[in-house]
């Protein structure tokens, strides 16, 4: 595998992109250094400690800030400019993919080809502008000018500082922080275009996983060294027995994420023979690929989101706060457990029934003389996609499920925090198996186009 591995760099053009794209990365990691304008040093540090202190702490809510963290590809208490990361694109992404299936005007554009598919992505870029702007001012408000949210610490803001400004630190911090946040976030989507273009893979995933993988150094490091330990001697011994421990489950579920992500149902496609003056054209046999996790980590997003809420809510009093704020900040119990699962489940069906329209595919098929063979075009082709569907939703939303789950698990049966867990499950293994399985495909494609052998065997391979 690694004589096949230095294949990349015997390539000329494989070689240039590969180290464009090391390159434009490393330009979006020295991007974390860049503090938001007027955000105090002393503060950041203070604030850090806090955080040191309380690692996994926030409940619910907590486990939002680490999922929005994990895709912004930013990280929001970074207190950088890039803090909000590509999570605006994200969401605007996400907003014109639903509306593309509920709005005939963009559904119409969509399907008018690759200048469609232009101008709906130009669309998405001016619809980040607002987007940026909207969560930036909440990122201000919320956490940086909220003493509270820290549990303590200096502030990060000193208005002392802006009193010579007109309005104080409207124009001498907000403005500007907002400014600072939008022009990050934009140059990030920017960054994430040009790897596309230049580089290999998919720009944008690249900056998630290379911000997931960026926060595992100092996770694996507090596992060596917690806060409040009275005997460094005995937990650095914990610590390389929990770790081997993780390192072995990570293995383990990294192999079933692979596993369920290369997994697909093969439907069998035949398209019915046309004869054409002397040529018999058609009759071929083909296989429609039906993933099996359809919904991708979209249904944990919205999950996760929603579930922060009541929290929130709960906390600030307009219910039963004390019993409502430790039952959904409780991320370990079995009510948080249950919803968080309930909710899995629902969303993993919407997002496929959304997206993955059986009767629009069977419509598809029709008109292009296609046909399962068996099953009669029309209504009953899509009556059986749905049935086919159903069933493979149903497996990816125990997996998910599955997934999502246990890191608190693992965090409640081995005490170690909530964000050291997190890497074995959620959002952030899904995302980094699926963006490196995808990166190995296009490195095989580059291979193979030039008369090599695949990087890795199989690579390319369907599962089953």
């Amino acid at each position: 595998m690694f004589e096949k591995a230095l294949n990349l760099f015997r390539v000329e053009d494989v070689r240039k992109k590969i180290v464009t794209t090391l390159i434009l990365l490393l330009v979006y990691r020295v991007g974390f250094q860049i503090p938001i304008p007027g955000i105090s040093q002393a503060g950041i540090f203070s604030v850090m400690a806090e955080m040191e202190n309380n690692r996994g702490a926030g409940g619910a809510f907590g486990g939002l800030i680490g999922t929005f963290s994990a895709l912004s590809a930013g990280g929001l208490l970074s207190f950088g400019i890039f803090s909000l990361g590509i999570m605006p694109y994200i969401s605007s992404s996400i907003i014109f993919s639903i509306l593309g299936k509920v709005v005939p005007a963009i559904e119409k554009m969509v399907k008018e080809g690759s200048q469609g598919q232009k101008r709906l992505n130009q669309w998405m870029r001016w619809g980040t502008v607002p987007i940026c702007i909207i969560q930036a001012i909440f990122l201000i408000e919320g956490i940086i000018l909220n003493p509270g949210f820290f549990g303590g610490g200096e502030p990060l803001v000193n208005a002392a500082d802006y009193a010579s400004f007109p309005g104080h630190y409207w124009i001498g911090f907000y403005i500007p922080a907002v400014i600072a946040l939008t022009a990050g976030s934009i140059f990030l989507m920017w960054l994430g275009e040009q790897i596309t273009e230049y580089g290999i893979g998919n720009g944008i995933s690249l900056l998630i996983m290379a911000g997931i993988l960026a926060s595992l150094p100092g996770s694996v490091l507090q596992l060596f060294n917690p806060v409040g330990v009275t005997n460094p001697d005995e937990a650095r011994t914990q610590g390389v027995l929990k770790f081997a421990l993780l390192a072995a489950l990570y293995l383990g579920v990294s192999l079933a994420v692979v596993y369920v992500t290369k997994g697909s149902r093969r439907v069998p496609i035949q398209y019915a023979r046309m004869v054409r003056g002397r040529g018999v054209y058609g009759g071929q046999k083909h296989f429609m690929p039906l993933k099996v996790n359809q919904a991708n980590v979209m249904p944990v997003i919205f999950a996760v989101s929603l579930l922060a809420f009541p929290g929130v809510l709960f906390s600030e009093g307009v219910v039963d706060w004390s019993y409502g704020r430790d039952l959904f900040n409780d991320v370990t119990g079995w009510v948080y457990t249950m919803v968080y699962v309930a909710m899995i489940f629902f969303f993993s069906f919407f997002w496929v029934q959304l997206m993955f329209q059986p009767a629009e595919m069977a419509k598809n098929m029709k008109e292009y003389g296609a046909f399962i063979p068996g099953i009669r075009p029309g209504k009953a082709t899509a009556d059986f996609l749905d049935r086919v569907l159903v069933r493979l939703t149903l497996a990816c939303s125990f997996f998910l499920a599955a997934i999502s789950v246990l890191p608190n698990v693992v965090s409640a049966s081995m005490d170690i925090d909530q964000m050291t867990a997190s890497f074995l499950g959620g959002t952030s293994i899904l995302i980094v198996v699926a963006v490196a399985l995808d990166l190995v495909d296009r490195l095989n494609a580059q291979l193979l186009m030039r008369n090599y052998d695949g990087f890795m065997k199989g690579a390319s391979g369907g599962g089953r």
